[in-house]
């Protein structure tokens, strides 16, 4: 048996840290991490893996906001498994991390189309397709995490496509919990705040360069390593952003669509469009 770990957006932020804290895992033969910079995702597995002594990183190249790339991920898949089956092996997928997204600041209206359909193929579809075909290789003890984020709670003004993708990964991960209870796999949806990645610099198009008030994202991923492997359905480190989850319940869903649009309002440029995406996630 052959046991692995997959890790999309792991070249830096969440996604690097989720795979630095799970290469710790003793059961693990292999991580695949995911992401579109190589140069960034060669760094991290050589990091990871001098620490080691051993390679049990293996970096993947691939834009999964592409529906080519996810095909040619499942084919990695099925390959792997094929290779495993002719030496009387099979292939495990033991953990899932579906890291990979972006946001965009600014109105609907004034934000490009075409970045905001991206990011829907991306936070919402690539998460959908791995998910499916990662879950016939897991078995009984299997996890997977999916990031969303506190904008997955209620809707936002400024924030719109952003919030309503998060809201799918929100819902979608909380039936699969239920659906694959069952089978013993764990399914936790992370759903942090303001966290220190490069999320805002991508979010606002080079206007905000960090996170306002971001926490340090290590702590962020090994609470939400500890709420999964607790089978814990969602995962929230701060008081602060478990009070806005909860108090979210007692808002009216435009009212605080609207409040959002008129009082919170966030830097972004209009005149560039920034090429590359990367992980997750700014609320408030």
């Amino acid at each position: 048996m052959k046991r692995i770990a997959i890790v999309t957006g792991a070249s830096s932020g969440l996604g690097k840290e989720f795979a630095k804290q799970i290469s710790g895992f003793c059961d693990l033969d292999e991580i695949w991490i995911i992401a579109r910079r190589k140069e960034k995702l060669d760094e991290l597995a050589k990091e990871i893996n001098s620490s080691k002594n051993f390679d049990i990183v293996k970096p993947i190249q691939l834009d999964l906001s592409k529906k080519e790339n996810l095909y040619e991920f499942q084919k990695l898949l099925q390959e792997e498994s094929l290779k495993l089956h002719s030496i009387e092996s099979k292939l495990e997928v033991a953990i899932l991390i579906n890291n990979a997204g972006f946001g965009t600041y600014g109105p609907f209206e004034e934000t490009p189309l075409e970045k905001e359909i991206e990011m829907v193929d991306l936070n919402c579809t690539a998460l959908t397709a791995l998910c499916g075909y990662v879950i016939p290789y897991m078995n009984k003890g299997g996890l997977i995490i999916n990031t969303a984020s506190l904008a997955a709670v209620l809707p936002l003004g400024n924030f719109a496509v952003y919030g309503a993708t998060k809201s799918f990964v929100l819902s979608l991960s909380i039936a699969l919990k239920a659906e694959l209870k069952d089978k013993g796999i764990k399914v936790c949806a992370l759903c942090p705040g303001p966290v220190s990645t490069e999320f805002a610099n991508v979010a606002s198009n080079g206007a905000r360069e960090e996170v306002k008030n971001g926490l340090d994202a290590g702590k962020v991923v090994a609470h939400c390593l500890k709420k999964a492997l607790n089978d814990k359905g969602m995962a929230i480190m701060a008081f602060k952003w478990k009070f806005k989850a909860f108090a979210s319940r007692f808002v009216g869903r435009y009212f605080g669509a609207r409040f959002m649009y008129k009082f919170c309002k966030r830097p972004y440029k209009h005149e560039e469009k920034t090429e590359e995406t990367v992980d997750l996630s700014d609320f408030i």
